[in-house]
């Protein structure tokens, strides 16, 4: 093997080629991408940092008392164990909790108390995804397991969408928004932006990264952007822009004002309400106020939104007059009531009648996630099979916590009422939940309840720190795979750049033992070695390729050549269908079209939220009573120089620390009341808790609002400081542990009431990414 050559590989933020040389990863950004992402730069700390795991852990408690609840995790100490004894340790748990070649024909099903966690960024391989592994180990030890549905990205505008339009996947991921945006839009209005950061990343990968490219041709054209947001670079800088900074979280209540100025001066395209939707006439009287007897004004909606009345009208009038593209971000419905600004952009989009043209109507997380907005495939990509699931029990994916915390306790979801499962173990691969999840202490209390926490993962997280058997997992870089994902028009060989770190070992190949240590191992591999399954899933693929008369090589030839082009879909997304003839193409929608007020919300008992768009005022927001004790609007938005959490301790993710916490920008007039100056460290606190992070100072967040991105690890070691929860700057330990309502149960996690104060103490420990105690 040649050890200097460049081999390809892939991450969910692009396509590169890499080779370890001088005890270094040298890396070089895939020759098609126009802008490959720096968060590249962060995989050279992945292959032999300090955090790495090299042989299996177990919990000091665990190993001594055995299984069961323990206030200790968190903070006891783990013991270095051999793979050997970590295998048969974690046989005899599956074993005692029910596992077995049996377990599919035992009723209930043993899986009934096991939660399958895994969020599905671990790897962009097709073959080698955690979340697919885990599932089918699952799904054959135990016949099945409570699962997690939708995501925290989305969940609440996903569900809504829904009932109101169609799932949100099928109408994101198929119509090219991007391409008429650069060539038709005239207007284009983003409620939260269109954050290059964001579409750096991509689930599975995005090795063309267009979205600048596309703004830039929409601008030269003469395309107008208007900016609905408090941040200014949520839309590129260099892209000229009309900002409207309102009051985070009052999107809603704007839009509503553009809709009655829009009723009131006879703008709505009635023709196209007739047609095409349903329920505009429940939704009328409440915009006139002839249901509750409160006009939704522009002037109404600027006092809620804290913009100049004028702003409002005039955008409206513009909206009326131009063909308008209306997005609405992932970020808007991330609150409470996430659904209300989302489901109002689609009606406000429905009133102007451009739903139907190229370059206009609506779209939902364009900007949000890489691959949205791109043309859909035309071929299927290859999978692993995750087996069947024969427990139906699940949860929405942010209600891990009070699954955890409240066995047999009742909640709504999708107009449902359902019950949360008793979790007695906790298996976890390809994913960090003190991530993810809001109000961290409490996830702590929740992840001291179950029996046993097993976890796969490479590095030492807080969820390693919370498990009670830890084993060490490979990277992508030391594996081979194969990487394609949705919406991206290549498939790409994934060679294996170096070798693994320790001990560490493929998911695959810890359950394929795991499977045979409890008699399913057959069933598990079907007979397969890694390399085997990558040829396997490769050649259904292959075959609809050869099919549809493109080029097909076998295996070995598209190893070699390292990559293959895919076809895009010749067929029109679903809503074009709809359009083009509603009575033929119905929208998958209790009715067929669009709703705009939702007759089956409002006929359950169990809906939680109106049948119609609303402005519902949040809890936490900057025009409630709160704000007088908590006057910051904290916004937790995604990072730019990282995936979420992952590899916080990259050189890209560590070039944008401060004093080694993560950065939480806030206008200088901010700054000057608070006598707080560029690069300073301050307490963000509220009654759930606080975090330190580093002060930069910057006109392009709106006033009264702190940017603070998700991602800095957990770090909650602060032993002699006053009121200290977090030393590096991980915003959800003031998050609140929420559903954005009854019928979503998305997560809350976007916005947050806090207070911000200089920190002075002396005795605050450095910073640093701690080490396991062994």
């Amino acid at each position: 093997m040649d050890k200097d050559r460049f081999r390809q590989h892939s991450s969910h933020w692009g396509t590169f080629s890499a080779r370890a040389h001088d005890g270094k990863l040298e890396l070089k950004g895939f020759p098609d991408d126009p802008e490959p992402s720096s968060i590249l730069d962060n995989l050279g700390a992945s292959v032999a940092h300090p955090l790495r795991l090299a042989r299996p852990l177990v919990r000091e408690g665990w190993l001594k008392d055995g299984p069961g609840p323990d206030h200790r995790r968190g903070h006891d100490r783990f013991v270095e164990i051999g793979w050997p004894d970590a295998l048969e340790l974690v046989v005899r748990e599956l074993r005692r909790q029910g596992a077995g070649p049996d377990a599919a024909n035992r009723s209930p099903l043993p899986g009934a108390h096991v939660f399958g966690g895994s969020y599905g960024w671990a790897s962009a391989g097709r073959f080698h995804h955690a979340q697919s592994q885990v599932h089918r180990f699952l799904n054959l030890a135990f016949g099945g397991y409570v699962k997690s549905v939708d995501s925290y990205s989305s969940g609440a505008g996903a569900v809504i969408l829904g009932y109101t339009l169609g799932p949100a996947t099928t109408i994101t991921r198929d119509h090219p928004y991007w391409e008429e945006l650069a060539r038709h839009s005239e207007l284009v209005i983003a409620f939260g932006g269109l954050p290059l950061k964001n579409t750096a990343v991509s689930n599975g990968g995005n090795s063309v990264h267009s979205a600048r490219d596309c703004m830039h041709q929409a601008r030269i054209r003469g395309t107008r952007f208007v900016l609905v947001g408090p941040i200014r670079d949520d839309l590129p800088d260099e892209i000229p822009c009309d900002w409207i900074a309102l009051r985070p979280g009052s999107d809603t209540a704007f839009m509503l004002g553009m809709a009655y100025h829009l009723h009131a001066t006879g703008k709505v395209d009635r023709g196209y309400l007739k047609k095409f939707t349903v329920g505009y006439e429940v939704f009328e009287r409440y915009l006139t106020g002839a249901s509750d007897g409160i006009p939704k004004t522009p002037a109404w909606a600027a006092a809620i939104a804290g913009v100049p009345v004028k702003a409002i009208v005039e955008l409206a009038d513009a909206a009326a007059s131009k063909l308008t593209f209306i997005n609405v971000s992932y970020s808007l419905q991330r609150a409470q009531h996430g659904e209300q600004p989302i489901w109002m952009a689609l009606v406000l989009s429905a009133m102007l009648g451009h739903m139907n043209k190229p370059g206009g109507g609506f779209s939902y997380g364009l900007g949000s996630i890489g691959n949205i907005g791109k043309h859909a495939l035309g071929v299927p990509l290859p999978t692993f099979s995750q087996a069947q699931n024969g427990v139906r029990d699940f949860i929405p994916v942010a209600r891990i916590a009070d699954l955890l915390l409240q066995p047999g306790d009742s909640y709504t979801y999708k107009c449902e009422k359902r019950v949360y499962a008793d979790i007695r173990l906790v298996y976890w691969a390809g994913g960090n939940p003190f991530h993810h999840h809001q109000d961290l202490l409490r996830l702590e209390r929740a992840f001291r309840r179950p029996d046993t926490i097993i976890v796969h993962e490479s590095v030492a997280t807080a969820t390693t720190r919370f498990a009670d058997i830890v084993l060490p997992a490979t990277t992508t870089l030391e594996r081979d795979d194969i990487g394609a994902s949705a919406n991206d028009p290549f498939m790409f060989a994934m060679e294996k750049i170096v070798e693994p770190y320790g001990d560490a070992r493929d998911d695959y190949d810890i359950f394929a033992d795991l499977a045979a240590g409890i008699g399913v191992g057959e069933a598990f591999t079907e007979g397969r070695s890694s390399a085997e399954w990558l040829r396997y899933i490769y050649e259904p693929t292959r075959k609809e390729l050869a099919d549809k008369g493109w080029y097909a090589p076998d295996f070995d030839t598209f190893w070699q050549k390292q990559r293959i082009d895919l076809p895009l879909s010749p067929v029109p997304g679903m809503v074009t269908r709809f359009h083009q003839d509603p009575a033929a193409h119905a929208l998958p929608t209790p009715s067929g079209r669009i709703e705009v007020a939702c007759q089956a919300i409002a006929e359950s008992p169990y809906a939680g939220v109106p049948s119609h768009p609303m402005w519902i005022s949040p809890d936490e927001w900057l025009g409630s009573e709160l704000a007088t004790r908590f006057p910051f609007q904290l916004v937790a938005n995604q990072p730019k120089t990282r995936l979420h959490s992952q590899l916080d301790f990259g050189a890209y993710s560590a070039s944008s620390k401060i004093s080694g916490r993560e950065p939480a920008r806030m206008n200088p007039q901010d700054a000057a009341r608070l006598k707080v100056g560029d690069g300073a460290t301050v307490r963000i606190f509220n009654d759930r808790g606080a975090t330190l992070a580093g002060v930069v100072l910057d006109n392009r967040v709106r006033p009264g609002v702190i940017q603070l991105a998700t991602g800095a690890w957990y770090e909650p070691k602060l032993a002699g400081v006053s009121g200290v929860l977090c030393n590096k700057g991980n915003p959800n330990v003031v998050t609140r542990d929420i559903g954005a309502s009854p019928l979503s149960q998305g997560c809350t996690g976007q916005l947050s009431l806090v207070d911000v104060e200089l920190f002075t103490e002396a005795n605050a420990p450095g910073v640093g990414y701690g080490s396991w105690a062994v």
